[in-house]
């Protein structure tokens, strides 16, 4: 304080220790799951054929997606660094025990289908807690820069974890992918153990023997009755729909009709991602987003275009400048959605509310994994494109029809901006 009395300004989210300490678990913890996933994919197929990768990646992707809201009510109930340290921790046991097993035995579904569950289950509760966390270490005007950081993060993790897994995989094998992957999370979870929570004031104890299913039920009454969250996550649901992996499947599809190749699709999803990484850059250093609401809004206006003309695209160079702008508007919409809910939100909802936005970040994408198949097979790729663009058409018009949310600002003050007391634990 100074000594008038007004509060001295905290240091920029790239200069904070502590978040500088979360990001970096973070990165660690991305990086492990990228290196985890493809090394249970590598020993599917080598173990049992091409066919059975998918029951065993749909063994861990089935418990995340089906307990991710319960493991919101963890992560509020115990708290976010407790639940996230805790998961860490298990995670790493749980993927060193099954680098053990595979360097000691031949490993089969019996061994990876079991794996894949137990990391599921607890990526369910992992997940919802470290994404709850940012606004605990960081002052609410930080926050678009926190989470512009961490999608510089998920780029970077996304980049090295392909090459760092490929790399321990030709030298090492299963077991030594395996290994590293363990090996990252026990770093995210050595870095998580040095982040400083500062405790909240208490409010009224609460009632402690309420049921899980109850608190469930009061997060979900809480998003449901928050007038700019209700808009908020319903945008967040319809604008990841897309983006969260079918884009993807479909730029395979489109390279493959257009004859570009593998090539020509590296080159557009490499410019995608660039393009996501300059808006996660752009907000990192930014000190301010001017109407974010608006700026939400206008994003998704133009990611609709964009997909749209990506998809009806006829040469290469053009598809690849589309992609790019798809990339830099869908980062944009993603890092200020992501910093507005973390700002709207009660801490004791946190970590309910993340484990909602989770899920309709990556729930709702598998939907739309095999219509991509089917409509690029019937109608072309241009049509599934449009249809993309389309639906966040369709959230970009939710997003301006909904007063709060085209009003929304990202400030430091303001009663919805100031995290309320909570007597959850850190």
């Amino acid at each position: 304080m100074t000594p008038q009395g007004v509060p001295v300004p905290g240091p920029p989210a790239y200069r904070d220790a502590d978040v500088l300490r979360w990001l970096a678990a973070y990165t660690a913890s991305v990086t492990g799951d990228v290196v985890y996933f493809l090394a249970l994919s590598w020993s599917a197929a080598r173990v049992a054929g091409p066919s059975q990768v998918g029951l065993v990646i749909a063994a861990g992707a089935l418990p995340r997606a089906v307990l991710m809201l319960g493991g919101g009510v963890v992560a509020d109930r115990f708290g976010p660094r407790r639940v996230a340290v805790a998961s860490d921790a298990t995670r790493s046991v749980v993927i060193l025990a099954a680098a053990a097993a595979v360097l000691l035995i031949s490993p089969g579904l019996w061994l990876l289908v079991p794996v894949a569950l137990v990391f599921g289950v607890v990526d369910a509760v992992f997940m919802p807690a470290v994404g709850a966390l940012p606004p605990r270490i960081a002052a609410p005007e930080q926050l678009a820069r926190v989470q512009g950081m961490r999608g510089l993060s998920i780029r970077l993790s996304n980049a090295a974890g392909p090459l760092l897994a490929g790399v321990v995989l030709a030298v090492g094998g299963a077991a030594g992918a395996f290994a590293a992957a363990g090996a990252l999370f026990a770093l995210s979870l050595a870095l998580l153990l040095t982040v400083r929570v500062p405790p909240l004031p208490s409010l009224p104890s609460t009632d402690d023997r309420a049921s899980a299913v109850g608190e469930l039920r009061d997060g979900l009454r809480y998003v449901r009755r928050h007038r700019m969250l209700a808009p908020l996550v319903t945008v967040i649901g319809l604008s990841e729909m897309c983006f969260s992996g079918p884009v993807a499947a479909g730029l395979v599809l489109l390279a493959d009709e257009r004859g570009w190749g593998a090539a020509g699709m590296g080159w557009i999803a490499s410019a995608f991602s660039v393009g996501a990484a300059a808006a996660a850059l752009l907000l990192t250093v930014g000190s301010r987003v001017p109407r974010a609401g608006m700026t939400v809004c206008g994003a998704l206006f133009v990611t609709a275009a964009g997909t749209v003309a990506l998809g009806h695209a006829r040469s290469l160079p053009l598809a690849v400048a589309f992609g790019a702008l798809v990339g830099l508007t869908s980062g944009v919409t993603a890092t200020v959605t992501g910093a507005l809910v973390q700002t709207e939100t009660d801490p004791r909802y946190l970590g309910r509310v993340t484990s909602v936005t989770t899920l309709c970040a990556l729930g709702l994408a598998p939907v739309l994994f095999p219509v991509a198949g089917v409509t690029v097979d019937v109608w072309g790729a241009a049509m599934f494109f449009t249809v993309c663009g389309g639906i966040c058409l369709l959230a970009a018009v939710f997003g301006v029809a909904a007063p709060a949310l085209r009003r929304a600002e990202l400030r430091g003050d303001g009663a919805e901006s100031t995290p309320a007391p909570s007597s959850s634990p850190a």
